[in-house]
């Protein structure tokens, strides 16, 4: 790092003992720069624009090259910049994110640590906790961190393990993602067709049934039964017995598994080293093909938004075969740029990947390869990458690099127009421990409760509305003008046992919300469903349940039996009552609550809650952030660049006096020498001669004392060039800094704004007997 780099540092990375450089928003540090002519790493780090990664990156080495720890590092910077990842784990090694300690204390090693490791080293465990806490500690230290950084990493995001199909770690709900889609997707026939291919193709690979989408008959039926439950609304479904697992858990939803609930950034590592092959499979499809679908739901930026991150691609995007996960993914890959969503795959074997799918990827981290045919597989697949970017490349140099990597290095190549660089990956702050088994996975994650998820919207539980079973009769004859609805069941019915159906209030009304600054203009449909009785007033929508849609309804009831209706609801006039009150306890009780961000004059978006809220300003902060930071580079661009020119000629000039100077300093010494030896030997000790001689030989050291000056002089002027391209550095770096500075999420202070209901805004629609079905005993 330069001496100009060094000097520019905040008062926090001073404190830290961590330099500016490699703290500055919208960077990823990931290690050191390598000299190619010495092989050692130098002390410039090496800094990666965020934003390249919209461009997605491929990551290739061998065991043992030191890939996990750049793919650890790589989240943690994302972290750090509040960046969230989505992490693909299928040998249980990156689930180590989460082994990141503050104090860096052995005690904290401990319990990581295996016993026989210990007993190979011949020493106690307590003992080789020391050793390890030691290495952390003098590893960070070495590539300028701290353990105040590792308290910047876990205050910036959460991390948590996730483990579908098993509760050893949180669980996930793989199968939960047959619910209908958002109204987005649904509507738009290019993306519901996607998710419905990536869905159908999850389930068969789950069921070891190798399927082509939209050809085989397996795809296209359950492809269209797919399409007919969404139509219908129909959320649950009948599964078969050893399902279950797959259902057990949180909803597979890529925003809640990005973001927490109070919009901070997550690094969510999803363990599949538990399950099968064939489930393997139909997980990544399931949930790339949700990553699509999250991502077209998203606005377009410039801006890195979050990281889709896999390791182990071997089998999932392979170059001949077409399994289920290829398409999702590379749709990904194809299309996530414009969302801002990164794509990074790493394997370990370069014939893993499809390298024309893949082409279009911007960085690419190279370490140690097997083989020189997997070497010439890369080179092939660089080759046609620069070739489709219409940039340069040279074969032979990045054969000679890659032919000399050792443990921990890799050389990065880049679509971008930067020359290929070699570096030394940075030192981890997790504790790279190795795969976890499914216990470790258990203790890691038991002291984090899992997060509650709202019941899906729509469907009504049984018995909600009544908690005592209640002997049934016929069905009540109710007089006109009472609308009486039939909800449907939550789950299969015996045909033979019935059910009983309960009465309930379910009420539909608007409400609208105004209020003219911070320009607030909110229409909502709300849905309430309340237990039947006698009492008509405000009181009687008191323990009313809120639906977010309306509950789904049958055309007509199933067999069985009908519970008492209450008296005051046998005629028309008592719901005409409650209609009157609800409006009442609507006018009384209905608020919008929203949120503002008076720095960057934001207000929080109809539906949107405060973390939902919270996650879409920091993102907006972090595109002001990268445009300023182009639009300074751009600016000094040109200034830099001709101070650069003219440094270069400077020094080309020093060069040329340096070597006149010699030239002359030389022809002097020879006049000189010429001149002395001619008086001392000569026949003459005194003659024209020699007095000519020394004459030419003082005029001779005359031009060689001004050819110094001039050495001198273009010295000095490269010197000043030099200190002008200094001076211009510190002042693009600090400007750099102000700009970061300025865009730090935790400068932004949020707002809650109450916006209650006027009763000249509220409408009621209507207010109809519900029948809700209850499975007999």
């Amino acid at each position: 790092m330069s001496k100009s780099r060094k000097g520019v540092v905040s008062q926090q990375a001073e404190t830290a003992g961590v330099p500016a450089a490699i703290e500055g928003l919208g960077v990823f540090y990931l290690g050191q720069k390598v000299d190619e002519r010495s092989g050692g790493p130098t002390a410039e780090p090496l800094l990666v624009d965020a934003k390249r990664f919209t461009t997605h990156a491929v990551c290739v080495g061998m065991t043992g090259s030191g890939k996990t720890g750049l793919l650890i590092g790589l989240i943690e910077e994302a972290a750090l910049d509040g960046i969230p990842t989505l992490v693909i784990d299928p040998k249980g090694d990156l689930a180590n994110v989460l082994l990141s300690f503050p104090e860096l204390a052995p005690g904290d090693f401990l319990p990581w640590l295996e016993p026989d490791a210990a007993k190979r080293e011949g020493i106690t465990l307590e003992a080789l906790a020391e050793r390890t806490a030691k290495k952390w500690s003098d590893g960070l230290a070495a590539s300028g961190q701290s353990g105040e950084r590792i308290r910047r990493l876990h205050a910036a995001a959460d991390m948590a393990v996730f483990t579908p199909g098993s509760r050893s770690g949180r669980p996930l709900a793989m199968l939960g993602s047959l619910d209908a889609p958002a109204a987005e997707i649904a509507a738009d026939p290019e993306a519901r067709r996607e998710r419905i291919e990536s869905l159908v193709s999850g389930i068969l690979a789950l069921v070891g049934i190798d399927a082509e989408p939209g050809t085989s008959r397996e795809h296209v039926l359950l492809s269209t039964i797919m399409d007919a439950l969404w139509k219908s609304r129909l959320n649950t479904v009948a599964a078969a017995p050893g399902f279950e697992a797959w259902l057990d858990g949180e909803p597979l939803d890529v925003g809640r598994l990005l973001w927490t609930p109070e919009g901070k950034p997550r690094v969510a590592v999803i363990s599949i080293a538990h399950l099968a092959d064939p489930q393997r499979m139909a997980f990544v499809t399931l949930l790339a093909g949700a990553a699509v679908s999250w991502m077209r739901s998203q606005g377009g930026t410039s801006s890195l938004k979050a990281l889709f991150l896999m390791d182990e691609v071997f089998g999932y995007v392979p170059p001949t075969a077409n399994p289920p996960s290829k398409t999702p993914i590379l749709t990904l890959m194809k299309q996530a740029r414009a969302y801002g969503l990164g794509v990074v795959l790493a394997t370990q074997n370069p014939v893993d990947l499809d390298y024309k799918g893949l082409s279009n990827a911007g960085l690419w981290f190279l370490g140690r390869l097997q083989t020189a045919r997997d070497k010439a597989r890369v080179l092939d697949g660089l080759e046609g990458a620069a070739a489709s970017a219409g940039g340069t490349f040279d074969r032979g140099r990045l054969d000679r690099l890659l032919s000399g990597l050792e443990q921990r290095r890799f050389l990065m190549h880049s679509v971008h127009g930067e020359e290929e660089t070699l570096f030394q990956t940075r030192w981890t702050m997790a504790y790279l421990r190795g795969p976890l088994l499914r216990e470790e996975i258990r203790r890691l994650t038991a002291a984090a409760p899992a997060e509650p998820h709202a019941p899906t919207t729509g469907t009504v539980a049984t018995g909600s509305v009544h908690a005592r079973t209640v002997a049934g009769g016929p069905r009540p004859i109710l007089p006109p003008g009472i609308r009486e609805v039939f909800l449907a069941p939550d789950g299969p019915v015996d045909p033979d046992r019935g059910v009983v159906y309960k009465p309930a209030i379910l009420g539909r009304a608007r409400v609208r919300y105004a209020r003219p600054s911070p320009r607030i203009e909110v229409d909502r449909e709300v849905i309430f469903m309340a237990p039947a009785g006698d009492v008509l007033g405000e009181s009687a929508w008191e323990a009313a349940e809120t639906f977010a849609e309306a509950p789904e309804v049958e055309p007509a009831p199933r067999q069985g039996s009908f519970a008492p209706l209450p008296p005051a609801l046998s005629g028309p006039r008592g719901y005409s009552s409650l209609a009157t009150s609800l409006k009442s306890h609507l006018g009384r009780t209905s608020k919008l609550t929203a949120w503002r961000a008076p720095a960057i004059d934001a207000v929080s978006r109809p539906g949107e809650t405060e973390g939902e809220f919270r996650a879409r300003i920091a993102h907006r902060v972090k595109e002001w952030r990268d445009e300023r930071i182009e639009e300074v580079r751009a600016k000094t661009a040109t200034k830099l660049a001709s101070l650069v020119d003219r440094i270069d000629r400077a020094r080309q000039k020093v060069e040329k006096e340096k070597a006149e100077a010699k030239n002359q300093s030389l022809q002097t010494y020879v006049s000189i020498g010429t001149a002395v030896i001619g008086a001392l030997f000569g026949r003459k000790k005194i003659s024209a001669t020699t007095i000519g001689r020394a004459a030419t030989s003082m005029r001779s050291a005359s031009r060689a004392t001004r050819q110094q000056a001039d050495v001198a002089h273009a010295e000095e002027s490269l010197q000043t060039l030099e200190d002008r391209r200094q001076i211009l550095e510190e002042e693009i770096e600090a400007e750099l800094d102000r700009i970061r500075h300025e865009a730090s999420v935790d400068r932004i202070a949020l707002e809650e704004i109450d916006i209650p209901a006027r009763k000249t805004d509220i409408a009621v629609d209507a207010v109809a007997l519900a029948w809700v079905p209850e499975r007999t005993a």
